[in-house]
């Protein structure tokens, strides 16, 4: 797997086994990230702009480029091993941007979540972009990959969580949500929300009061503002 990114990079360093090639852009002036790269225990090819434009399809790199293992995922069981008390899992149903995705895991990663799901199918995973746009979250927060959304969410309800969705109809404000219990977070496509046979697991909605002509937030945004009121509520002053 190609990642690329001064952030990812500065993530990667810490975990040099997961790094099999560097690319670093000729002429580039970052001493922190050269002495970082002489650190390593890699192979390392210097080389041009146009050779990593090429690498990462035209994204923006900041001139360093990885060749990495890929990054590990952990059944759901697992997942639970690593969850504190009471847990928090965030869920994403049918998330198809990667930007959405990596920014989803970058909050969590801030707000102390225990583990995000990701759908195998019709969904955007932990691609290169998804990565990028993470700063590196994508190797602290643990992933688990699943084919069934709906039938996970059945197992974790029977281990004691509350499944929480977010819609604009028949949802309660997200302030009045009962959040010192085990929750998953569920958050819903871009544009056509949480799908049906997912609402069927929820214990119950949440709704983002909207007191512009917008009715709805992006993706990443919402949870981050649902992540952080499950927070406060958690870590009172």
């Amino acid at each position: 797997m190609i990642v690329y990114g001064k952030n990812v990079f500065s993530q990667l360093k810490n975990d040099p086994e997961a790094i099999e090639k560097i690319y670093i852009q000729k002429g580039l002036n970052d001493q922190k990230i050269w002495k970082s790269i002489k650190e390593q225990n890699t192979i390392v090819e210097i080389c041009s702009k146009q050779k990593l434009d090429k690498l990462t399809k035209n994204e923006v790199h900041q001139g360093i480029v990885c060749q990495v293992k890929e990054i590990p995922t952990y059944s759901i069981y697992d997942l639970l091993q690593k969850t504190k008390t009471p847990g928090l899992i965030v869920a994403l149903d049918g998330i198809q941007d990667p930007h959405n995705v990596g920014a989803i895991l970058r909050t969590c990663d801030c707000a102390g979540v225990d583990g995000v799901i990701l759908c195998k199918h019709n969904s955007a995973g932990l691609t290169p972009a998804a990565i990028k746009a993470s700063t590196g979250a994508a190797y602290t927060i643990p992933v688990s990959i699943v084919t069934n959304l709906s039938q996970t969410l059945k197992l974790l309800k029977e281990k004691g969580y509350w499944i929480v969705g977010t819609d604009m109809i028949n949802a309660r404000d997200y302030r009045t949500g009962m959040y010192d219990v085990p929750i998953v977070l569920i958050i819903g496509n871009e544009g056509k929300g949480i799908s049906n046979l997912v609402k069927k697991q929820c214990d119950y909605m949440v709704t983002l009061p909207m007191e512009g002509k917008i009715t709805s937030l992006n993706a990443s945004v919402a949870c981050g503002i649902l992540l952080y009121q499950i927070h406060s509520q958690r870590h009172p002053l």
